[in-house]
């Protein structure tokens, strides 16, 4: 694969409600170095923001944070604003709300309805813009997401958000969201060793939703912010003459052209394996060999 010429728009495009995206994205939560999920690997700070310039300079125009990105060093938020504002007339922020930090600074895994405004609030303050292009509802342990979902609806219809997305949710969740406002995209946990979602991944194809995963290259090993591969993946890998990370990005672009990899990096050689990544075209014979 030529490596320098290759850009985010080797995969395609998608649109989240009138907004188009390359299907080539990034996820910022490593940038931080936050334990917020256990994961995040911290980087120097200069570098970071490299990364985030040479992100947008490789045709990324999708980017995926949220305010609970954070460590006692720095936040994605404020980095993405360091790097990148003012922001290029095509890109695309991503950011969710839900989980957050109570005043003694203790995490709370999911914010009550009436404490969301606050927290699309901070998102605007930190990233430095008077709306948000798309907000993921992160949802945690509830039956039913149609009180916070319809507080989020609000504020949409306020002018703070553009567009509205679910994220962790069951298939139950989506119909929920529908029945209150559009829903232009889903992020879920979702890669070649975790399949749970496939249903919601077929449903949103459907409807003609973005499917977003996320730890599509950590997979199991997510926790250690990394994977063992399986011989199936280290042998496309092989035949192609790419890294393991970037056969698991070929391979969740290959679900359908709903779907959107926001694979995220510190370190600026990975960050131009991963766009590369976009280009790469596995044969049926080596997507049925991942099944």
């Amino acid at each position: 694969m030529p490596p320098l010429e290759i850009t985010a728009a080797s995969a395609g495009t998608w649109t989240l409600g009138d907004l188009t995206v390359n299907r080539i994205g990034f996820g910022a939560m490593r940038l931080t170095g936050s334990a917020a999920f256990g994961l995040g690997t911290s980087s120097n700070r200069d570098r970071v923001i490299g990364v985030l310039r040479r992100a947008v300079e490789l045709g990324v125009n999708h980017i995926d944070t949220a305010a609970f990105y954070f460590s006692s060093l720095r936040s994605a938020n404020e980095l993405i604003n360091r790097a990148l504002a003012p922001y290029p007339d095509d890109l695309v922020i991503t950011t969710k709300v839900g989980p957050g930090r109570d005043p003694s600074g203790e995490w709370l895994p999911l914010a009550r309805p009436d404490q969301l405004r606050g927290q699309v609030e901070e998102n605007l303050r930190q990233l430095g813009r008077d709306h948000l292009d798309v907000v993921n509802l992160r949802q945690h342990g509830l039956e039913s997401i149609a009180e916070h979902f319809g507080a989020l609806a609000e504020l949409r219809d306020a002018g703070l958000i553009r567009h509205l997305g679910i994220s962790n949710v069951r298939p139950q969740h989506l119909a929920q969201a529908q029945a209150i406002a559009p829903v232009v995209c889903v992020q879920n946990a979702y890669g070649i060793d975790k399949r749970i979602s496939e249903k919601t991944l077929r449903t949103c194809g459907e409807q003609g939703i973005a499917f977003v995963p996320f730890f599509a290259i950590a997979g199991d090993g997510r926790e250690a912010g990394g994977v063992a591969d399986d011989e199936a993946v280290r042998a496309v890998a092989h035949a192609h003459g790419v890294t393991p990370a970037q056969v698991r990005i070929a391979w969740t672009l290959s679900r359908g052209p709903h779907v959107l990899a926001i694979p995220g990096t510190g370190n600026p050689d990975h960050l131009v394996e991963n766009v590369a990544a976009g280009a790469l075209r596995l044969s049926a014979d080596e997507l049925a060999s991942l099944e």
